[in-house]
């Protein structure tokens, strides 16, 4: 036990130098985007005032609000623009351990991945979010007054932009799934009744019960998932074939 341990601290050390300079990277993205935070809260809010030209200005309504919504944003950013260099250094960390197959396999899914969500989140931002902000602002009325604080609007984009960045991974992970042997290769079209039902209740709760929004923020996810299903049957290969004595 203790000879393990001892063949592992040269490990050890490199994972947490490689831990260290990860944090620092986005300490430093996050410093930096907290100075144009005004910049990126007033991009932010963009979508809204489009929605909703009278809407002049958010409010907040105790103290530290504003602050603490600005780091929230900026760390958000920070992370982003680090991820690349994060994945930079879990790559170095990984990468003498793996067969040159192997360490083309990481490549793609890695590349694979960081499109789907970057284009995940661009949807959400130019579409999705555009037609919501339509929505919810369209019970405004002379005698109701929408006073939207700062921080609960930017959390809700966030949580947005987010979800369907995530969410555009569903096609990939099917695929993925599927040649890696783990599911029979109709799996998602047997239990497409149980995804769609998830999916319904997810985006009744991330629309905060509203059944326009539920829709808007459903379609899309049903949409790739379908895409899913297609990309596994384009994309598995025998591996997957002969999973049928997957579990069900």
């Amino acid at each position: 036990m203790i000879e393990a341990l001892e063949q592992f601290r040269p490990h050890q050390e490199e994972l947490r130098r490689r831990l260290i300079r990860s944090f620092l990277a986005v300490v430093l993205t996050s410093s930096v985007a907290y100075l144009f935070k005004e910049t990126l809260a007033a991009w932010c809010i963009h979508p809204l005032q489009r929605a909703y030209p009278p809407l002049e200005k958010l409010v907040y309504t105790n103290l530290p609000e504003a602050f603490l919504s600005y780091i929230k944003l900026s760390l958000l950013v920070g992370l982003i623009v680090a991820s690349p260099f994060v994945l930079y250094q879990l790559w170095l960390f990984v990468a003498p351990g793996l067969l040159d197959k192997e360490k083309q396999l990481v490549r793609r899914i890695v590349l694979w991945a960081s499109l789907l969500f970057t284009g995940g989140g661009a949807f959400a931002y130019f579409v999705v979010l555009p037609q919501i902000l339509v929505y919810f602002m369209s019970y405004a009325r002379p005698g109701l007054q929408p006073l939207l604080k700062l921080g609960l609007y930017l959390t809700f984009t966030a949580r947005l932009v987010l979800a369907f960045g995530i969410a555009f991974e569903i096609p990939f992970l099917m695929v993925m799934a599927i040649r890696a042997g783990l599911l029979a290769r109709d799996y998602f079209r047997r239990k497409r009744t149980a995804f769609y039902i998830a999916m319904m209740v997810l985006s009744f709760l991330l629309a905060s019960g509203e059944l326009t929004a539920t829709v808007l923020l459903a379609l899309p996810l049903f949409a790739l998932y379908e895409a899913g299903i297609l990309a596994a049957r384009v994309f598995s290969g025998p591996a997957a074939a002969a999973t049928s004595d997957t579990p069900r």
